[in-house]
């Protein structure tokens, strides 16, 4: 009699409350829907569930998210700086004859129709650009327009403990585990979790890295041997 007695008070304590709960939740919901026909009613107005929006935002935020990265690699590119082995893609609007694909020297230069020689070595795509035009004007042409594009980057060098060490063309974005894939993957003695990379232009010596660092044309990067 006593346990029924306790039983019976803790549901007039808490059950109630938790009743109370419900039915104001359910409450609630009703006046929503209520709340959202009315509306609908007076104002025409289509009431949208969030669910609907979210598919229909969600290509639009896809797209938006792309065009970001698209524009973090172009902005990337145009900070690069020109090399002995980079191939480029010089256009002169409007003149044929002074546009093509030219390779940079081993002197670092590029060879162009009309203006001979013009030092790349060093430069960004921009200011490639700026020095082609100031040998173009005012001397062959009134106002020049000169675009400049890589097409082919001088290459990267990989060695030490892969199945494949050697010279390979570089891929903007590369990091030293896609530089391993492309070596055909690490031996059985490698160690895997730290690498050396000289970069080809810098001090000369070299940095211990980690896989996900990022390579650059040019640079040497190193797979070291484990010794347990």
């Amino acid at each position: 009699m006593l346990q029924v007695l306790t039983m019976w008070r803790m549901w007039s304590l808490y059950g109630c409350r938790f009743s109370t709960s419900i039915l104001t939740l359910m409450g609630w919901r009703r006046r929503r829907r209520w709340r959202d026909s009315t509306l609908s009613e007076h104002t025409g107005a289509r009431i949208v569930p969030r669910a609907a929006i979210a598919r229909a935002l969600g290509p639009w935020v896809v797209a938006l998210v792309t065009l970001a990265c698209a524009g973090q690699a172009v902005a990337a590119e145009h900070q690069y700086t020109l090399g002995t082995g980079d191939k480029i893609r010089i256009t002169v609007f409007g003149h044929k004859n002074l546009s093509g694909e030219f390779p940079i020297s081993s002197r670092g230069t590029v060879s162009m129709p009309l203006i001979g020689e013009v030092g790349a070595e060093g430069l960004t795509l921009r200011e490639l650009e700026d020095a082609i035009t100031g040998k173009l004007k005012p001397d062959f042409l009134k106002n020049p327009q000169v675009s400049a594009e890589i097409i082919d980057y001088r290459p990267f060098y990989i060695i030490g403990e892969v199945k494949n060490p050697g010279t390979y063309p570089y891929v903007s974005g590369m990091r030293i585990v896609n530089a391993v894939a492309i070596a055909g993957g690490f031996t059985y003695r490698a160690k895997t979790s730290e690498m050396q990379i000289t970069r080809a232009k810098g001090s000369g010596k070299p940095d211990r890295v980690g896989p996900d660092t990022r390579v650059l044309p040019g640079d040497v990067v190193s797979v070291l041997e484990r010794y347990f």
